[in-house]
């Protein structure tokens, strides 16, 4: 029996609502602006994809088995048009799996992000698969990464606490240390150790430049008058 083949104009559906996971992973994701600065940091988004709350599958069936939603999804040298289009990431058509994901813990997903996705990730060959739980009850730990070894088994990424309970990971494949930081997630830049640079820190030092800019011109044209 052949399977019928999906025409290209197929839209993959919105994943399932749940109230208690929306609520907690869009709180989380609007409070620490985790899109804008990785998007502004990242770069390059004619090529880079940062999506999140959309299926990914290794192909495209209508039954989705095996399909996952992870709550953060990174790729790169990858077309967002077709994931746009398609509505999903699908690895057969991008020709590579994402390589990052990240979940956020919830009561009712805890479980699931620690014991079955890890399996079902690394099955689909992504690179790093990382956790992030605001108070440790659902993943029984704040923060966890994983990377892929050669046997398409994930090693532990090391996770340090570096200050007053701020728990530290470095992302090889996004050159950033993911830092929970006050039961929020943080990205910071390795060769500075400071959070990275976002759209709304640099219109503050602009606008603070021409501020003093102003004050020095306005001492200078004083000194002229005197």
């Amino acid at each position: 029996m052949t399977t019928a083949k999906i025409p290209q104009t197929f839209r993959l559906p919105d994943p399932p609502e749940h109230p208690e996971d929306m609520k907690t992973n869009f709180d989380h994701l609007a409070k620490t602006s985790i899109i804008e600065p990785l998007a502004h940091y990242l770069g390059n988004r004619q090529t880079t994809l940062i999506t999140g709350d959309r299926y990914l599958c290794r192909t495209v069936t209508r039954s989705l088995a095996g399909a996952r939603y992870p709550d953060l999804l990174i790729a790169f040298n990858v077309d967002p048009e077709a994931h746009h289009r398609r509505n999903g990431y699908i690895i057969a058509e991008q020709g590579k799996p994402p390589d990052f994901v990240l979940e956020i813990a919830s009561p009712r997903t805890g479980r699931v992000d620690v014991e079955d996705k890890p399996d079902d990730y690394a099955a689909l060959g992504i690179p790093e698969y990382w956790r992030f739980d605001e108070t440790g009850q659902h993943h029984r730990t704040r923060l966890a990464g994983d990377c892929l070894a050669a046997d398409g088994q994930y090693r532990p990424i090391a996770i340090e606490e570096v200050a007053d309970g701020v728990l530290q990971g470095y992302s090889e494949v996004l050159n950033l240390l993911l830092r929970w930081e006050n039961g929020q997630l943080r990205w910071h830049d390795p060769q500075t150790g400071r959070h990275i640079v976002t759209f709304q820190d640099e219109r503050e030092a602009r606008l603070l430049a021409e501020a003093r800019v102003r004050e020095l011109e306005a001492r200078l044209e004083s000194l002229e008058n005197q």
